[in-house]
């Protein structure tokens, strides 16, 4: 089994019937799986290419400009294959970031983070493959293997994708404050950045550019976001009578209630302070001589999940964002025998498992405000409270281990393994992700 397990015929095979399994759900199940795809990107490119003017440069547009890039690309053989282009698309990058982590696993001597990946993308159902969050996490996923030995690289593809969608520019801000060569880094990012705003600017794009930040100011709090979850325990026990209703402006099921509008407005203050605590903690182990192995998987998924705890809009697809530290911080654990990341890892799984349950087959039940599905989304709810304290106290304790010679020589020994991994060079030790010691091994 362990064989068939590191087998990259049997990792490929595997592949390739989850994304069947996720397109065959995502074209045929109930629940209009894909209607982001299908009704409004669709409509997006439909309306630019009738001559009506084009999101995010012509109009105001919820995302980052280079969002237009995947949605457009799905257009290349028309419109009635539309969705099908956009998931063989995904299914392209998604197999561009699986390449990279099966052949980091197999110098690692590891198969189970690419199964990882592939359950998780299956337990989390069609969702997974439908939004253009789809496209963000394989680029930052590869962005944060590569960053070791190519930190140009990876702030190229971590910035391409917060320009996409704005959530992993909380990555890229992480691994400037704790990255090993954040010269490097900041230069990648800069560069793409100047290209993006540049291309904008020659297309007519200079008032919309940043249309996405002011976009998000007015919406109010959505159903499925955790913050939200006293409000939805309301609307079903009718004790003080908050209703769901759909925002045909933002496109969307909120919430209104007593102190919904109030409680909306502070999200986003409240996620930037601790966003800012996070950074904080992380330069301060940085400047304790941790290493990036130690400081960066916790610190990323601290930042990922704090996006989605302490934001007022809780899509579904939020869940796809998990897979990037996570799949990290596994690699940084097998490869460099840092903190075992197995605790997340199966937490990752439970929320992806619980929101299927109820995303997209019984969403219609949830926005009823139906009681069993009020209680799938409460439990999913508190397991992104769980993960996020667990990666908050595994920072902490990073942070606090006392510092000593020692302790400094293996942070090195650990940041070296992992780029001799991620480089490709056969190395006669390794470290185990058990006891953090090396362990001879035949090269």
């Amino acid at each position: 089994m362990r064989a068939i397990a590191r087998s990259p015929i049997a990792l490929w095979t595997g592949f390739v019937l989850a994304h069947l399994w996720l397109g065959f759900l995502a074209l045929y199940a109930p629940g209009q799986p894909i209607g982001d795809v299908t009704n409004v990107y669709k409509f997006w490119m439909e309306y630019g290419f009738q001559g009506r003017g084009w999101v995010g440069i012509d109009t105001i547009w919820v995302y980052p400009i280079v969002a237009i890039v995947p949605m457009l690309a799905s257009f290349a053989l028309g419109a009635a294959l539309y969705a099908s282009t956009w998931l063989s698309l995904v299914m392209i990058i998604d197999a561009a970031a699986f390449a990279v982590i099966v052949s980091m696993s197999r110098r690692a001597d590891r198969g189970h983070i690419g199964w990882w990946w592939l359950g998780f993308l299956v337990v989390l159902g069609p969702v997974a493959i439908g939004r253009i969050d789809s496209f963000t996490v394989p680029i930052a996923i590869i962005g944060m293997l590569v960053l070791v030995t190519r930190p140009l690289l990876a702030g190229v593809l971590l910035t391409v994708a917060a320009w996409i969608k704005v959530w992993p520019a909380a990555i890229v801000a992480a691994v400037i404050v704790a990255g090993r060569d954040r010269v490097r880094i900041i230069i990648g990012a800069a560069a793409i950045t100047a290209v993006i705003v540049i291309a904008d600017l020659a297309l007519g794009g200079g008032g919309t550019l940043f249309s996405f930040l002011s976009e998000q100011t007015g919406r109010g709090l959505q159903v499925e976001a955790v913050i939200a979850t006293p409000w939805m325990w309301d609307a079903t026990l009718g004790v003080g009578h908050s209703q769901v209703y759909y925002d045909h402006g933002i496109l969307t099921f909120q919430l209104r209630g007593q102190n919904v509008l109030a409680v909306a407005a502070a999200a986003t203050p409240m996620l930037a302070i601790v966003a800012l605590v996070l950074l904080g903690l992380g330069i301060l182990a940085t400047r304790r001589g941790r290493t990036p192995s130690e400081v960066l998987p916790p610190l990323v998924l601290a930042l990922t999940v704090a996006l989605i705890i302490f934001n007022k809009v809780g899509s579904p697809q939020f869940v796809t964002w998990l897979a990037v530290p996570i799949v990290f911080g596994l690699m940084t654990a097998a490869v460099s025998g840092g903190r075992s990341f197995r605790v997340p890892a199966a937490l990752a799984l439970v929320i992806a498992g619980l929101t299927q349950a109820f995303y997209p087959y019984l969403y219609a039940e949830l926005l009823a405000a139906n009681l069993p599905m009020v209680l799938l989304l409460t439990a999913r709810n508190i397991l992104y409270v769980v993960l996020f304290v667990w990666a908050v106290v595994a920072l902490i304790s990073v942070l606090r281990r006392p510092v000593d010679l020692a302790a400094g020589d293996q942070g090195e020994h650990l940041d070296d393994s992992f780029e001799r991994v991620t480089a490709g060079r056969v190395t006669e030790n390794r470290v185990t992700e058990s006891s953090g010691t090396p362990e001879k091994v035949t090269p």
